[in-house]
């Protein structure tokens, strides 16, 4: 069932998915790397640690904007927007994981299923919109970029 949403309840409907995108992105404030991360021995290949804000910003913002190109062509109860969903919980979930609880195999596995999530919601995207699988894909690759990066943190530091 198509059914573009326009008008200012498109713009709403936007607002509201960079909400929820940035939601996801709350629990790096309450679980900050702090001086447990920076006593890690990272792998070599670690970027600078400032990177991360800048590039998360950036994914986040195309994250959100996928999901509203979706929900403007299918509304919000589709499998679609389940999938989308379900990325995101497993975006959120990572940072108390890794940061929080200092679990680097369990968010090392956690973040395999949140890759398998994007994969899975980037090609359901393709059949809705590709503008919003495409936006989907800079997340695909830097989450498995991340997951070398977890899986090197682990392995330095078990």
């Amino acid at each position: 069932m198509q059914t573009t949403k326009r008008g200012w309840k498109s713009w709403v409907g936007l607002l509201l998915f960079l909400v929820l995108a940035f939601l996801a992105a709350s629990p790096g404030a309450l679980f900050p790397p702090g001086a447990w991360y920076a006593s890690l021995q990272p792998p070599f290949y670690a970027p600078p640690n400032w990177i991360f804000g800048p590039v998360w910003t950036l994914l986040y913002i195309g994250i959100a904007v996928s999901g509203w190109l979706v929900w403007r062509r299918r509304g919000l109860q589709t499998r679609e927007m389940g999938l989308w969903a379900m990325q995101l919980l497993l975006n959120a979930l990572w940072t108390p994981l890794f940061f929080g609880l200092n679990w680097l195999g369990v968010a090392l596995v956690e973040m395999a299923l949140l890759w398998l999530a994007i994969l899975v919601c980037t090609r359901a995207f393709w059949n809705v919109s590709r503008p919003a699988s495409v936006l989907l894909m800079p997340y695909l690759v830097w989450v498995s970029f991340a997951w070398l990066l977890n899986a090197g943190f682990w392995w330095l530091n078990r």
